[in-house]
């Protein structure tokens, strides 16, 4: 089971209900190492002072941050520590709203909070309150140094919190449609190949092909087979005649959805197909041999 990176307390109104914060996601990127060519010695990067021309230990590294050109103010763990945050050891719900009151942009990360035993009642009815109003608290809280604006959302009977972005983190846009106009018929065709595709998301229909392609081709070379590239479908080209691409979208679409198996009727998670056993990277069959010094 995940760690738990944050532990402190809900107020909601006078009530207060102590949690724990888990990750509620993971990556699975595949990692890869740097290796020396000649040799394949791992790389690893020490940590140097130019001015002394020396390696620093790690009890001699302290934080600092840049105030002006090669001017340096450090700043100590006791310093953070001392921040007068309020949020750093509670989630105060000060105001609710509609999901849709959110833009997704604003998502960061997602993370589940669980109760202690003694707040079982109080975060039971939290959540049923948040499901039945169908609605978000907003919050703040201190995770590693850092204060997040934060929302509390019902997800069956878990509380999950997303940390948000702030305003002045979201990017300004550099394009804009301008010039650009679409006609009632283009715009109806359009909602005909929407409807063509529309269908409920389903999480388990999708996988990361990157990931799967990249996993076969560590264990054919750990195996000493050929590797074989794929034909890859050609680059798209740019679209001349607008009402005839959708058109045939809508026709390949329509094939698709007469191809595809019945979809199956969920009514949780608990229910759902449980997922396929992930490819891992073969253990290499050995070590990789220094060559021998001349």
């Amino acid at each position: 089971m995940a760690r738990s990176i944050w532990s402190g307390v809900i107020t909601f109104g006078m009530v207060s209900i102590p949690v724990k914060l888990y990750p509620a996601t993971q990556d699975k990127d595949v990692a890869f190492h740097q290796l020396h060519r000649p040799d394949h010695s791992r790389i690893k990067y020490k940590k140097f002072c130019a001015t002394e021309d020396e390696e620093v230990d790690a009890e001699d590294i302290v934080r600092a941050y840049e105030v002006s050109k090669d001017q340096y103010v450090e700043i100590t763990d006791e310093d953070l520590e001392q921040l007068p945050l309020p949020a750093k050891h509670t989630i105060e719900l000060s105001a609710f709203v509609t999901s849709s009151d959110i833009d997704p942009i604003y998502y960061d990360k997602s993370y589940y909070l669980e109760p202690d035993e003694a707040a079982l009642k109080a975060y039971a009815l939290l959540l049923k309150v948040l499901d039945q109003k169908r609605v978000i608290g907003v919050a703040t809280i201190a995770i590693r140094n850092k204060e997040s604006l934060c929302a509390l959302r019902p997800l069956e009977k878990t509380l999950v919190l997303e940390t948000l972005h702030y305003p002045d983190e979201i990017r300004e846009r550099e394009f804009s449609l301008s010039g650009s106009s679409v006609n009632d018929r283009e715009l109806a065709v359009a909602e005909t190949l929407v409807d063509a595709l529309q269908e409920p998301f389903d999480p388990e229909k999708y996988q990361d092909h990157y990931r799967q392609a990249l996993l076969e081709l560590i264990e054919s070379k750990t195996e000493g087979r050929e590797v074989v590239a794929p034909e890859s479908a050609p680059a798209g080209a740019p679209v001349t005649d607008l009402m005839a691409a959708l058109r045939a979208s809508i026709e390949a679409a329509k094939g698709r959805k007469a191809e595809a198996p019945p979809r199956k009727e969920t009514r949780s998670n608990a229910h759902a197909p449980k997922r396929t056993a992930e490819r891992k990277p073969p253990a290499a069959k050995a070590k990789s041999r220094k060559k021998a010094a001349a």
